[in-house]
Protein backbone atom coordinates (compact mmCIF):
# COMPACT_ATOMS: atom_id res chain seq x y z
CA UNK A 1 0.00 0.00 0.00
CA UNK A 2 0.71 3.85 -0.49
CA UNK A 3 -0.77 6.47 1.52
CA UNK A 4 -1.57 9.46 -1.41
CA UNK A 5 -3.49 12.58 -1.71
CA UNK A 6 -7.35 12.04 -2.62
CA UNK A 7 -7.18 15.04 -5.21
CA UNK A 8 -4.07 12.85 -6.73
CA UNK A 9 -6.13 9.16 -6.52
CA UNK A 10 -8.26 8.78 -10.16
CA UNK A 11 -7.06 5.46 -11.58
CA UNK A 12 -5.68 4.14 -8.26
CA UNK A 13 -7.60 1.12 -6.14
CA UNK A 14 -8.49 1.50 -2.76
CA UNK A 15 -6.71 -0.53 -0.32
CA UNK A 16 -10.02 -0.61 2.30
CA UNK A 17 -13.65 0.21 2.74
CA UNK A 18 -14.23 3.48 3.07
CA UNK A 19 -17.65 3.93 5.36
CA UNK A 20 -20.01 7.51 4.90
CA UNK A 21 -22.41 8.18 7.50
CA UNK A 22 -25.17 10.12 7.35
CA UNK A 23 -26.97 10.70 11.02
CA UNK A 24 -30.35 8.62 10.94
CA UNK A 25 -30.67 7.23 7.69
CA UNK A 26 -27.02 5.59 6.76
CA UNK A 27 -23.97 4.05 7.58
CA UNK A 28 -21.76 1.78 5.65
CA UNK A 29 -19.73 1.45 2.62
CA UNK A 30 -19.57 4.09 0.43
CA UNK A 31 -16.88 2.61 -1.53
CA UNK A 32 -15.44 -1.01 -0.91
CA UNK A 33 -11.96 -2.22 -0.91
CA UNK A 34 -11.11 -2.91 -4.53
CA UNK A 35 -12.71 0.04 -6.17
CA UNK A 36 -11.43 1.37 -8.60
CA UNK A 37 -11.40 5.38 -8.03
CA UNK A 38 -12.98 7.93 -10.56
CA UNK A 39 -13.09 11.35 -10.94
CA UNK A 40 -16.75 11.83 -9.82
CA UNK A 41 -15.70 9.90 -6.48
CA UNK A 42 -13.44 12.97 -5.69
CA UNK A 43 -15.59 15.25 -4.20
CA UNK A 44 -17.51 12.69 -2.34
CA UNK A 45 -14.33 11.38 -0.85
CA UNK A 46 -13.40 14.82 0.45
CA UNK A 47 -16.80 15.40 1.15
CA UNK A 48 -16.71 12.75 4.03
CA UNK A 49 -13.02 14.17 5.37
CA UNK A 50 -10.88 11.84 3.32
CA UNK A 51 -8.13 14.29 2.15
CA UNK A 52 -5.75 10.83 1.81
CA UNK A 53 -6.12 7.53 0.84
CA UNK A 54 -4.29 4.12 0.87
CA UNK A 55 -4.31 2.70 -2.57
CA UNK A 56 -2.43 -0.26 -4.36
CA UNK A 57 1.09 0.26 -5.37
CA UNK A 58 1.25 -1.53 -8.84
CA UNK A 59 3.98 -4.30 -8.71
CA UNK A 60 5.67 -6.34 -11.16
CA UNK A 61 4.07 -9.09 -11.27
CA UNK A 62 1.24 -9.36 -9.32
CA UNK A 63 -2.27 -9.18 -10.06
CA UNK A 64 -5.46 -6.83 -8.82
CA UNK A 65 -8.16 -9.08 -8.18
CA UNK A 66 -10.63 -7.57 -11.15
CA UNK A 67 -7.65 -8.87 -13.25
CA UNK A 68 -7.12 -12.26 -11.41
CA UNK A 69 -11.19 -12.64 -11.68
CA UNK A 70 -10.82 -12.51 -15.57
CA UNK A 71 -8.41 -15.35 -15.32
CA UNK A 72 -11.00 -17.14 -13.69
CA UNK A 73 -13.84 -16.26 -15.80
CA UNK A 74 -11.69 -17.46 -18.79
CA UNK A 75 -11.10 -20.57 -18.02
CA UNK A 76 -14.58 -20.97 -16.72
CA UNK A 77 -16.66 -19.60 -19.59
CA UNK A 78 -18.14 -21.50 -22.42
CA UNK A 79 -19.83 -21.11 -25.33
CA UNK A 80 -23.20 -19.24 -25.41
CA UNK A 81 -22.29 -17.29 -22.21
CA UNK A 82 -21.78 -14.24 -21.45
CA UNK A 83 -19.72 -12.20 -18.04
CA UNK A 84 -20.71 -9.19 -16.03
CA UNK A 85 -18.13 -6.59 -15.41
CA UNK A 86 -15.63 -7.08 -12.65
CA UNK A 87 -16.93 -5.74 -9.84
CA UNK A 88 -15.36 -5.78 -6.29
CA UNK A 89 -13.31 -8.39 -7.45
CA UNK A 90 -15.96 -10.65 -8.98
CA UNK A 91 -17.56 -11.37 -12.07
CA UNK A 92 -20.33 -13.22 -12.74
CA UNK A 93 -21.66 -15.32 -15.99
CA UNK A 94 -25.11 -15.69 -17.89
CA UNK A 95 -26.67 -17.89 -20.26
CA UNK A 96 -26.96 -16.42 -23.29
CA UNK A 97 -29.57 -19.07 -24.23
CA UNK A 98 -31.57 -22.04 -23.01
CA UNK A 99 -29.59 -25.47 -22.52
CA UNK A 100 -27.74 -27.70 -20.90
CA UNK A 101 -25.63 -26.79 -17.97
CA UNK A 102 -21.88 -28.93 -18.07
CA UNK A 103 -19.42 -29.06 -15.45
CA UNK A 104 -15.74 -30.44 -15.75
CA UNK A 105 -16.21 -31.47 -11.98
CA UNK A 106 -12.55 -32.43 -11.73
CA UNK A 107 -11.30 -29.13 -13.15
CA UNK A 108 -13.31 -27.15 -10.99
CA UNK A 109 -12.28 -28.86 -8.17
CA UNK A 110 -8.66 -28.30 -9.11
CA UNK A 111 -9.54 -24.82 -9.34
CA UNK A 112 -11.46 -24.58 -5.48
CA UNK A 113 -8.14 -26.74 -3.97
CA UNK A 114 -5.87 -24.01 -4.99
CA UNK A 115 -5.68 -21.70 -1.82
CA UNK A 116 -6.81 -18.56 -2.98
CA UNK A 117 -8.91 -19.29 -5.95
CA UNK A 118 -12.73 -20.08 -6.21
CA UNK A 119 -15.49 -20.26 -8.59
CA UNK A 120 -18.93 -21.05 -7.85
CA UNK A 121 -21.59 -22.69 -10.05
CA UNK A 122 -24.88 -24.40 -10.56
CA UNK A 123 -24.75 -27.90 -10.57
CA UNK A 124 -23.61 -29.63 -13.77
CA UNK A 125 -26.54 -31.07 -15.98
CA UNK A 126 -29.26 -28.60 -14.69
CA UNK A 127 -31.83 -26.92 -17.37
CA UNK A 128 -30.96 -23.50 -17.50
CA UNK A 129 -33.08 -20.64 -19.21
CA UNK A 130 -31.69 -17.35 -21.03
CA UNK A 131 -30.34 -14.91 -18.50
CA UNK A 132 -29.86 -17.34 -16.20
CA UNK A 133 -26.72 -16.99 -13.46
CA UNK A 134 -24.59 -19.80 -13.96
CA UNK A 135 -21.94 -18.60 -12.09
CA UNK A 136 -19.36 -16.29 -10.58
CA UNK A 137 -15.39 -16.29 -10.07
CA UNK A 138 -13.01 -14.32 -7.72
CA UNK A 139 -9.37 -14.68 -5.80
CA UNK A 140 -9.90 -13.97 -2.27
CA UNK A 141 -7.14 -11.19 -1.62
CA UNK A 142 -6.83 -8.21 -3.09
CA UNK A 143 -3.83 -9.04 -5.14
CA UNK A 144 -2.04 -11.80 -5.90
CA UNK A 145 1.17 -13.52 -8.13
CA UNK A 146 0.91 -13.51 -11.85
CA UNK A 147 2.58 -17.12 -11.56
CA UNK A 148 0.09 -18.64 -9.49
CA UNK A 149 -2.21 -17.85 -12.17
CA UNK A 150 -0.30 -18.65 -14.49
CA UNK A 151 0.26 -22.10 -13.24
CA UNK A 152 -3.51 -22.29 -12.02
CA UNK A 153 -4.37 -22.02 -15.75
CA UNK A 154 -1.37 -24.69 -17.43
CA UNK A 155 -3.03 -26.94 -14.73
CA UNK A 156 -6.79 -26.79 -15.43
CA UNK A 157 -6.48 -26.45 -18.75
CA UNK A 158 -4.65 -29.72 -18.90
CA UNK A 159 -7.57 -31.62 -16.93
CA UNK A 160 -9.92 -30.09 -19.41
CA UNK A 161 -7.78 -30.67 -22.21
CA UNK A 162 -7.95 -26.95 -23.72
CA UNK A 163 -11.70 -26.98 -23.21
CA UNK A 164 -13.61 -24.43 -20.50
CA UNK A 165 -14.40 -25.88 -17.09
CA UNK A 166 -18.60 -24.95 -18.27
CA UNK A 167 -19.78 -25.63 -21.37
CA UNK A 168 -23.76 -24.73 -22.25
CA UNK A 169 -25.08 -27.36 -25.16
CA UNK A 170 -28.17 -25.37 -26.40
CA UNK A 171 -31.32 -27.50 -26.76
CA UNK A 172 -31.34 -28.51 -30.55
CA UNK A 173 -35.19 -28.70 -32.02
CA UNK A 174 -36.79 -32.48 -32.07
CA UNK A 175 -39.32 -34.61 -33.33
CA UNK A 176 -41.06 -36.33 -31.22
CA UNK A 177 -43.87 -39.26 -30.98
CA UNK A 178 -45.90 -40.84 -28.20
CA UNK A 179 -47.01 -44.53 -28.14
CA UNK A 180 -49.61 -44.79 -25.31
CA UNK A 181 -50.23 -48.63 -24.58
CA UNK A 182 -52.57 -51.38 -22.95
CA UNK A 183 -55.89 -52.95 -23.90
CA UNK A 184 -57.99 -50.96 -21.34
CA UNK A 185 -56.77 -47.99 -23.34
CA UNK A 186 -56.73 -49.41 -26.86
CA UNK A 187 -60.13 -50.87 -26.56
CA UNK A 188 -62.14 -47.69 -24.83
CA UNK A 189 -62.79 -49.11 -21.81
CA UNK A 190 -60.45 -45.64 -20.20
CA UNK A 191 -59.34 -42.77 -21.82
CA UNK A 192 -56.12 -41.86 -22.52
CA UNK A 193 -54.62 -39.55 -19.76
CA UNK A 194 -51.05 -40.06 -20.22
CA UNK A 195 -50.41 -38.33 -24.07
CA UNK A 196 -52.49 -35.08 -23.12
CA UNK A 197 -50.08 -34.65 -20.11
CA UNK A 198 -47.09 -35.65 -22.27
CA UNK A 199 -47.87 -32.93 -25.32
CA UNK A 200 -48.54 -30.44 -21.90
CA UNK A 201 -44.90 -31.42 -20.73
CA UNK A 202 -43.30 -31.31 -23.93
CA UNK A 203 -44.57 -28.18 -25.14
CA UNK A 204 -42.14 -26.00 -22.75
CA UNK A 205 -39.62 -26.92 -24.86
CA UNK A 206 -38.38 -26.70 -28.88
CA UNK A 207 -40.57 -29.95 -29.75
CA UNK A 208 -42.11 -31.47 -32.48
CA UNK A 209 -44.85 -34.14 -31.82
CA UNK A 210 -45.28 -35.51 -35.30
CA UNK A 211 -47.27 -38.91 -34.19
CA UNK A 212 -49.27 -40.61 -31.65
CA UNK A 213 -50.30 -44.17 -31.55
CA UNK A 214 -52.41 -46.22 -28.86
CA UNK A 215 -51.90 -50.15 -28.94
CA UNK A 216 -52.43 -52.96 -27.01
CA UNK A 217 -50.46 -54.97 -24.85
CA UNK A 218 -48.86 -57.18 -27.54
CA UNK A 219 -44.77 -56.92 -27.72
CA UNK A 220 -45.18 -57.25 -32.26
CA UNK A 221 -48.18 -54.67 -32.07
CA UNK A 222 -45.99 -51.96 -29.88
CA UNK A 223 -42.88 -52.50 -31.70
CA UNK A 224 -44.36 -51.73 -34.67
CA UNK A 225 -46.20 -49.05 -33.74
CA UNK A 226 -42.63 -47.49 -32.27
CA UNK A 227 -41.07 -48.61 -35.90
CA UNK A 228 -44.40 -46.00 -37.81
CA UNK A 229 -43.31 -42.96 -35.68
CA UNK A 230 -39.72 -43.65 -36.59
CA UNK A 231 -40.96 -43.62 -39.87
CA UNK A 232 -42.69 -40.76 -39.37
CA UNK A 233 -39.31 -38.54 -38.57
CA UNK A 234 -39.06 -39.23 -34.70
CA UNK A 235 -35.73 -38.57 -33.09
CA UNK A 236 -37.48 -39.31 -29.80
CA UNK A 237 -40.18 -41.90 -28.95
CA UNK A 238 -41.83 -41.84 -25.90
CA UNK A 239 -43.87 -45.40 -24.66
CA UNK A 240 -46.14 -44.75 -21.93
CA UNK A 241 -48.18 -47.67 -19.72
CA UNK A 242 -47.20 -51.25 -19.16
CA UNK A 243 -43.41 -50.63 -17.29
CA UNK A 244 -44.03 -52.53 -14.25
CA UNK A 245 -42.67 -55.94 -13.43
CA UNK A 246 -46.24 -57.49 -13.67
CA UNK A 247 -46.01 -60.60 -16.61
CA UNK A 248 -48.81 -58.82 -18.67
CA UNK A 249 -46.21 -55.18 -18.71
CA UNK A 250 -44.80 -56.13 -21.99
CA UNK A 251 -43.26 -52.48 -22.69
CA UNK A 252 -40.08 -53.20 -21.97
CA UNK A 253 -39.48 -56.54 -24.14
CA UNK A 254 -41.57 -54.17 -27.12
CA UNK A 255 -38.63 -52.14 -27.16
CA UNK A 256 -35.55 -54.47 -27.23
CA UNK A 257 -37.34 -55.87 -29.74
CA UNK A 258 -36.43 -53.02 -31.97
CA UNK A 259 -32.64 -53.65 -31.50
CA UNK A 260 -32.62 -50.28 -30.13
CA UNK A 261 -29.15 -50.34 -26.92
CA UNK A 262 -30.53 -50.43 -23.81
CA UNK A 263 -28.74 -47.91 -21.77
CA UNK A 264 -30.92 -49.40 -18.42
CA UNK A 265 -34.52 -50.72 -17.23
CA UNK A 266 -34.78 -49.36 -13.85
CA UNK A 267 -33.65 -45.70 -12.27
CA UNK A 268 -32.31 -45.16 -8.57
CA UNK A 269 -35.01 -42.12 -8.92
CA UNK A 270 -38.36 -41.33 -7.13
CA UNK A 271 -40.73 -41.41 -8.87
CA UNK A 272 -39.84 -42.96 -11.82
CA UNK A 273 -37.93 -46.05 -11.05
CA UNK A 274 -39.14 -48.54 -13.62
CA UNK A 275 -37.66 -46.37 -16.13
CA UNK A 276 -36.41 -47.28 -19.15
CA UNK A 277 -33.82 -45.41 -21.26
CA UNK A 278 -32.57 -46.91 -24.93
CA UNK A 279 -30.59 -45.46 -28.27
CA UNK A 280 -31.13 -47.19 -31.64
CA UNK A 281 -28.36 -46.78 -33.81
CA UNK A 282 -28.97 -44.24 -37.00
CA UNK A 283 -27.83 -44.57 -40.73
CA UNK A 284 -24.05 -43.44 -41.17
CA UNK A 285 -23.75 -40.18 -40.04
CA UNK A 286 -27.04 -40.05 -38.41
CA UNK A 287 -27.72 -39.50 -34.59
CA UNK A 288 -29.01 -42.07 -32.56
CA UNK A 289 -32.85 -41.95 -32.07
CA UNK A 290 -33.87 -42.61 -28.34
CA UNK A 291 -36.80 -44.83 -27.09
CA UNK A 292 -37.54 -44.31 -23.64
CA UNK A 293 -40.03 -46.07 -21.45
CA UNK A 294 -42.14 -43.82 -18.92
CA UNK A 295 -43.47 -45.10 -15.89
CA UNK A 296 -46.75 -44.09 -14.72
CA UNK A 297 -45.31 -41.67 -12.07
CA UNK A 298 -44.48 -38.70 -15.22
CA UNK A 299 -48.63 -38.47 -15.36
CA UNK A 300 -49.63 -37.50 -11.78
CA UNK A 301 -46.13 -36.57 -10.41
CA UNK A 302 -44.78 -32.90 -10.52
CA UNK A 303 -41.35 -34.18 -10.99
CA UNK A 304 -39.88 -37.13 -11.86
CA UNK A 305 -37.18 -38.64 -13.74
CA UNK A 306 -38.56 -37.75 -16.70
CA UNK A 307 -37.19 -34.02 -15.86
CA UNK A 308 -33.88 -35.27 -15.02
CA UNK A 309 -33.19 -36.89 -18.51
CA UNK A 310 -35.51 -35.03 -20.90
CA UNK A 311 -33.33 -32.14 -20.95
CA UNK A 312 -30.05 -33.76 -21.73
CA UNK A 313 -31.90 -35.70 -24.67
CA UNK A 314 -33.00 -32.50 -26.44
CA UNK A 315 -29.36 -31.19 -26.02
CA UNK A 316 -28.13 -34.48 -27.54
CA UNK A 317 -25.76 -35.30 -24.47
CA UNK A 318 -25.40 -38.91 -24.15
CA UNK A 319 -26.39 -40.62 -21.18
CA UNK A 320 -24.71 -43.43 -19.40
CA UNK A 321 -26.02 -46.06 -17.59
CA UNK A 322 -23.44 -44.86 -14.33
CA UNK A 323 -24.88 -41.34 -15.13
CA UNK A 324 -28.28 -43.10 -13.98
CA UNK A 325 -26.75 -44.63 -11.65
CA UNK A 326 -24.92 -41.53 -9.98
CA UNK A 327 -28.77 -39.99 -9.60
CA UNK A 328 -29.48 -42.42 -6.35
CA UNK A 329 -27.88 -39.49 -4.14
CA UNK A 330 -30.42 -36.89 -4.88
CA UNK A 331 -32.67 -38.77 -6.55
CA UNK A 332 -35.64 -38.62 -4.03
CA UNK A 333 -37.97 -35.75 -4.56
CA UNK A 334 -39.74 -34.38 -1.92
CA UNK A 335 -43.00 -33.52 -4.04
CA UNK A 336 -42.72 -30.00 -2.30
CA UNK A 337 -46.04 -28.23 -2.22
CA UNK A 338 -44.22 -25.82 -3.84
CA UNK A 339 -42.14 -27.14 -6.56
CA UNK A 340 -38.75 -24.86 -7.37
CA UNK A 341 -36.91 -27.73 -9.59
CA UNK A 342 -34.26 -27.15 -10.47
CA UNK A 343 -33.75 -24.90 -7.86
CA UNK A 344 -33.52 -27.71 -5.80
CA UNK A 345 -31.61 -30.91 -4.37
CA UNK A 346 -33.42 -32.80 -7.01
CA UNK A 347 -31.30 -34.77 -9.09
CA UNK A 348 -28.49 -33.16 -8.01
Amino acid sequence: MKLIRTVDAVGTVLCHDVTRILPGSFKGPAFRKGHIIEEKDIPVLLSMGKEKLYVWEKQEGMLHEDEAAAVLRDLAMGRFMRSSEPKEGKIELFAECDGLLKINSKALLEINSTPQMMIATRHGNTPVRQGDKLAGTRIIPLVIEEEKMTELSRRTLEVTGGRPVMELLPYVHKKAAIVATGSEIYRGRIKDRFTPILRDRLSAFDIQIVGEKITDDQPERITGAIFEMLDLGAELVLVTGGMSVDPDDRTPLAIRNTGAELVSYGAPVLPGAMFLLSYLPGEAGEKPRVIAGLPGCVMYAKRTIFDLVLPRILADDPISRMELCALGEGGLCLGCENCTYPNCGFGK
